[in-house]
């Protein structure tokens, strides 16, 4: 069985394809359907796909897993052709890559799987921000899946009754206030109380190759931030499990047993595209990376696309003078977005579809929207912003009117502090 949890994705895909290809004097057709394109070097190995590794692991084990849509193994290359119906000619070519599912991998090798844990947004990935998780059974597998986006973000005692090993598979982007990293948290420290250990596969960080942002305070610990780390931490799943484990994050300074399944071929360096969105509103690789910087507006009141099939890619509200912000659009429901902010008004803003920016998160977007607001006062949700930022300094520093060469000094001494930590736990160069 096969999990096609992009095929609305690929629709569109070809969709556009054909439609841009119908203008051209011979009319062309799709020749091969596939799942979902790539753009990474295709010799980094997921941690998912070195069943060799971990297979003996799970043999005779009662086994619980925490995965999402990104938790798959990639089986092959393949390729997609709009043909000239006439000619037979290729007029296009794109390899792809195709997948199963990491639980259905294992059901047919017969390893015993008990249960499925889901983080935000859902086994599937389907559903918004901050809306509960429901529990429930998969009905592709009939699996129990239990939510850690519901009544509990830690697992239950009885929740992991039963079970001798939990693997934790699930894409993350690098950046603090990305919910997956605290399902981490706990999901180690329900199974260190239980002595249950954690089997991680380790996927790329495609914004690993920096380190960037305010370090969170502890007084301002949420699940949008755990730990005392910068906003952008440089770090994989597998490595920051380490950090956990070593810098005694968990309750009562315990320690969770984990197994590393660790990257192939993979440095902090790499490029890595995603095949497959991590959440709703993270479509592209745009969109990850404008994500650390974008991120922030979440804690006012300004939509970062939304809404929109440009999620984390335009910001803008009807509150912004529109003198200056001359680009507008106009948030509406859809997938991934059921209520956005302003839903159904215009918003004037701007559009970063084609921004260049690499290596580095910027204030130069939150600080121009605040000092062009018509009111000022409708700008901040301060205790929201405050959890995305991790510190209460940075929307003091925004509002006295302090430029983003000023703030990011303010973060230095923390940042040289954190990398000297990080370097103690990196499986990768």
């Amino acid at each position: 069985m096969r999990f096609n949890v992009f095929k609305n994705t690929v629709l569109l895909f070809v969709f556009v394809m054909i439609s841009c290809a119908s203008k051209a004097k011979s009319k062309l057709i799709t020749k091969n359907k596939t799942h979902f394109s790539i753009k990474n070097d295709s010799i980094i190995t997921v941690g998912a796909n070195q069943i060799d590794a971990y297979l003996p692991l799970l043999k005779g084990k009662h086994v619980g897993i925490v995965a999402n849509q990104t938790s798959v193994i990639f089986t092959k290359k393949d390729s997609i052709f709009l043909v000239d119906p006439e000619t037979n000619e290729t007029q296009f070519e794109k390899e792809f890559y195709r997948n199963t599912h990491l639980v259905d991998s294992l059901l047919s090798l017969k390893v015993d799987i008990k249960k499925v844990f889901s983080p935000e947004h859902g086994f599937r990935g389907r559903i918004d921000a901050g809306e509960f998780v429901k529990d429930g059974i998969d009905t592709k597998t009939n699996l129990p899946l239990i939510s850690l986006y519901g009544k509990n973000k830690k697992p239950t005692k009885e929740q992991l009754e039963g079970l001798d090993i939990v693997i934790f598979d699930i894409q993350d982007v690098g950046v603090r206030f990305y919910t997956y990293i605290s399902t981490l948290h706990y999901i180690m420290e329900a199974c260190a109380e239980q002595n249950i250990p954690v089997l991680i596969l380790d996927r790329p960080n495609p914004n690993g190759h920096y380190i960037d942002g305010p370090t969170l305070e502890i007084e301002n610990k949420s699940f949008l931030g755990m730990h005392p780390i910068p906003l952008v931490h440089g770090m994989t799943i597998g490595e920051y499990a380490q950090m956990i484990n070593g810098e005694k994050w968990l309750d009562k300074g315990s320690k969770c047993e984990i197994i590393i399944i660790p990257l192939k071929n993979y440095t902090h360096n790499s490029f890595y595209s995603l095949p497959i969105r991590p959440s709703p509103n993270l479509p592209n690789d745009q969109s990850i990376k404008l994500y650390p910087s974008l991120g922030l507006f979440e804690g006012t009141n300004i939509n970062a696309g939304r809404g929109t099939e440009f999620q984390f890619q335009r910001y803008g509200a009807p509150f912004l003078d529109k003198t200056i912000f001359k680009f507008t659009y106009t948030p509406i429901a859809n997938f991934g977005a059921k209520y956005p902010k302003h839903k159904n008004v215009t918003c004037y803003g701007k559009d970063l579809k084609d921004e260049e920016l690499n290596g580095i998160m910027t204030l130069k977007w939150v600080i121009e929207a605040y000092q062009n607001s018509t009111d000022k006062s409708l700008f901040f949700n301060t205790d929201n912003f405050t959890k995305h930022a991790g510190t209460n300094k940075l929307q003091q520093q925004i509002v006295a009117g302090m430029s983003e060469t000023e703030i990011k000094d303010t973060w230095q001494k923390d940042l040289e502090l954190y990398k000297k930590t990080r370097s103690k736990y990196l499986i990768y160069n």
